[in-house]
Order: structure tokens, then C-alpha cells, then sequence
């Protein structure tokens, strides 16, 4: 199959969108998680007239006969049982948040008044309306109006709606099952000492920390360069998994046995080899209900397919915003000359017009990761030129804030 375009890809991947269901979680476990149910005011949201201010209630009637001081008949904290009047002249003290009794409609401030001697005294001319300092009953919500609406990221602020409602338990999308696999005979494991000839395995790990940002926590595999060992692990795991995210393996080696893996399990490959640098010898296919993304093992190359493809399909999958792919400024002017699609790492900042500039960082190819922890986003330049200018808009993946 020759080359297909990056919008060919991104096209194929996304016919493979698909909704794992639903779940019910705890409220408090369900930060970072998707809505799946719309939420319900239980009751009047604010349930009863409260006070937004400390200071006393009044009948706003009151000031329209020109009363200035009254009679304080008790006082009144948020959360106990009002306290009605029966004159005109006679007030309460409330604590923010009280609940005022339908006698009463109107907050004076403590900065506006002086007390002494059981009496409250405006002090000067205030012009005392109904509704003063009150948050009224229902004015936000009423009982059975919709107060969040699915699907929805859930932020604290959406959890502290749920806690007001009572809803203690959350509909949320069901995460898919991903198994993260990294290959190659020179990886070794973090914690080792490698030899002259080998590499620290960072692949998996970095996966792995990208899919924690959306609740996911993936199981991690390594398998060295042995066919065998490739097909029976992996027939293994595409029974296990949704989603298997692999690192290496899939060029054109000698050792490169992933491809012929898959091909001998059933996988359908949808697509080998994309016009693109970094990440030329992505594979992607689909097994029964089971989707495979397999990048190529240089670092950058798996870090940028990883935000530029999987993350926007994990995202239509569970029905999330979509964090990238957005527009920027170029920041100085480029040319790259190969026919390929070119994703050059950048910094993305916002100048003093409120303007979002790509600045690009020089790499040494698909190895050198050192410069993803200064950029913050790729971006992606046309195939069909060779020269970037300054001042150009083009498309940014942002995987860093």
C-alpha cells in the first residue's frame, strides 16, 4: 500500500470512534471522567430566600413609610428555622446564608446600620428595595430543571453541583481496557544499568502517563525481538484489551516483527505508512472490537502519533472536548524540503495582543526528545509546501499547557 496522507489517517482512525458504554462511580471518584446522565435540581436551588450579607431583615415596606430604626426580635444563623415578625418595626439578625421567613424581604448590611440597645439604625439614605441582599428562592434553578447537561467533563465545580443535588453517584463513560506494549532487544528497564549498546525503555511510560491525564490506567507489556513471542502475546492480549498502543517494531527491519504479528493474528491493517516526519511507519488496524495503534519506536515519533492520532480518537470516544487542533502563529520562518507532512515541535505563547505564536525548536531528528519538555505542541505544516513563513497560521497539537 503506498503512503497515504495525514488527513487519510486521521480519517481512517476516526471511522473507529467508538462508545464503551457507561458506568456508575462515586462523586468523589469521578473528577476527570465524562458525564454520561443529565443532572436534576432535586429541589429550589437556592431552597428557600437566604441572606447573601451578615446583617439584619427587614420588611422592605418599611422604608417606604420612611422607618429608620428597628427592633431587633432575635438572631439568626445559616441553617437555623427563620424567624418571622409581625411589625413593621421589629428586624432580624442574619448571618449570611440564613433563611429569611416570608416576613421578611429585605437585607440591610451591618456597615449601614449602628446598634445599640436592642435597636438597629440605618444609618443615612439607603433606597431599600424588596430582594435587597437576598438570593431568592428558585432563582437559579427549580426543582426538576436540568443543572448539568451530558456528556460533560467533570471538573470540582460540576462535582459540588452533584453534591448540592444529592446525587452521590455519577453516570460516567466507560474507560476503554489499554494495554501499552513497547518491543526491541535493546530497551532495558528504567531502573537498569544498560549497556554501552542499549537504551533505557521510555516509550511505555510516557503512554502510560498520557492516558493517567484521562483516568485510564493502562497495563504496560515489553517483548523483545522474538516472532513467537510477539504472536502469542499479543493473541493474548487483543482478547483482554480495547486498545493495544505499541512502540517499535513496525519499519522495515530485519527484526520488525510486529506488522507480521498482526497479519498472522487476523488484524486488519487499515493503513501502514503515513506521509509524515516524525512517525513515517505508523500502523494502524482493527481486530473484531479491539483497535491497534502501532508507532514507530523513536520517541518523538510515538509522542507526537500518540497526541496527534490516538488522543483525539480517545477523546471522540468518550465524547470529550477536544484539547488541540487549534490554530497559530508561525514564529519565524521555516522551509523543510522532504515530500513529507512536517510536525515541528514548538512553544506556543500568547504576545501582548492576546495572539497565539508557535516558536520552533530545532531537533535532531525522531530520537531527540530532550526539546519536548520545553515545547508544548507540534505543529503541522502543509504537505504541499516547502517553505513556512512568518506570520503564517497553521494548525498546533498541544500536549503541555
Amino acid at each position: 500500500m503506498d503512503l497515504i496522507t495525514v488527513k487519510e489517517a486521521e480519517d481512517i482512525i476516526q471511522l473507529y470512534v467508538k462508545d464503551y458504554g457507561s458506568e456508575e462511580v462515586p462523586y468523589t471518584m469521578s473528577s476527570g471522567r465524562v458525564l454520561a446522565e443529565h443532572l436534576y435540581a432535586d429541589r429550589d436551588l437556592p431552597p428557600f430566600n437566604r441572606a447573601t450579607v451578615d446583617g439584619i431583615a427587614i420588611r422592605a415596606t418599611a422604608g417606604a413609610v420612611g422607618s429608620k430604626s428597628f427592633t431587633i426580635i432575635g438572631t439568626q444563623a445559616a441553617g437555623e428555622p427563620p424567624i418571622a415578625i409581625t411589625t413593621e418595626r421589629a428586624c432580624v439578625e442574619v448571618m449570611t446564608g440564613a433563611a429569611l421567613d416570608p416576613s421578611l424581604d429585605a437585607v440591610i448590611r451591618y456597615e449601614d446600620i449602628s446598634v445599640e440597645n436592642g435597636i438597629a439604625t440605618i444609618k443615612g439614605a439607603i433606597d431599600i428595595k424588596a430582594g435587597m441582599n437576598l438570593h431568592v428562592r428558585g432563582k437559579d434553578k427549580r426543582k426538576g430543571e436540568m443543572v448539568a447537561a451530558a456528556p460533560r467533563l467533570i471538573c470540582p465545580a460540576l462535582i459540588g453541583l452533584a453534591a448540592s443535588i444529592g446525587k452521590t453517584t455519577l453516570t460516567v463513560k466507560k474507560l476503554p481496557r489499554v494495554a501499552i506494549i513497547s518491543t526491541g532487544d535493546e530497551m532495558v528497564p528504567p531502573e537498569s544499568a544498560p549497556t554501552p549498546f542499549q537504551l533505557r525503555r521510555s516509550n511505555g511510560i510516557v503512554m502510560q502517563s498520557v492516558l493517567q491525564r484521562y483516568m485510564i490506567q493502562a497495563d504496560t507489556y515489553h517483548l523483545n525481538d522474538d516472532i513467537g513471542l510477539i504472536r502469542t502475546t499479543l493473541a493474548g492480549l487483543l482478547k483482554d484489551y480495547d486498545v493495544l498502543l505499541l512502540s517499535g517494531g513496525v519499519s522495515m527491519g530485519k527484526f520488525d516483527y510486529v506488522p507480521q504479528a498482526l497479519q498472522e493474528l487476523g488484524v486488519a491493517k487499515r493503513f501502514h505508512k503515513i506521509r509524515q516526519r516524525p512517525g513515517k511507519p505508523f500502523w494502524f488496524g482493527t481486530h473484531h472490537e479491539s483497535v491497534v495503534f502501532a508507532f514507530p519506536g523513536n520517541p518523538v515519533s510515538v509522542f507526537m502519533c500518540l497526541n496527534r492520532y490516538f488522543v483525539p480518537w480517545l477523546e471522540r470516544s468518550l465524547k470529550m472536548p477536544q484539547s488541540s487542533g487549534r490554530m497559530a502563529v508561525l514564529g519565524r520562518d521555516i522551509e523543510f524540503k522532504p515530500p513529507l507532512q512536517y510536525f515541528i515541535q514548538v512553544q506556543l505563547e500568547t504576545d501582548k495582543e492576546g495572539v497565539i505564536v508557535a516558536t520552533p525548536f530545532d531537533s535532531n531528528g525522531s530520537g531527540d526528545f530532550s526539546n519536548l519538555i520545553y515545547a508544548n505542541a507540534f505543529m503541522e505544516l502543509p504537505l504541499e509546501r516547502t517553505q513556512f513563513r512568518k506570520g503564517e497560521l497553521f494548525k498546533v497539537w498541544q500536549y503541555k499547557n
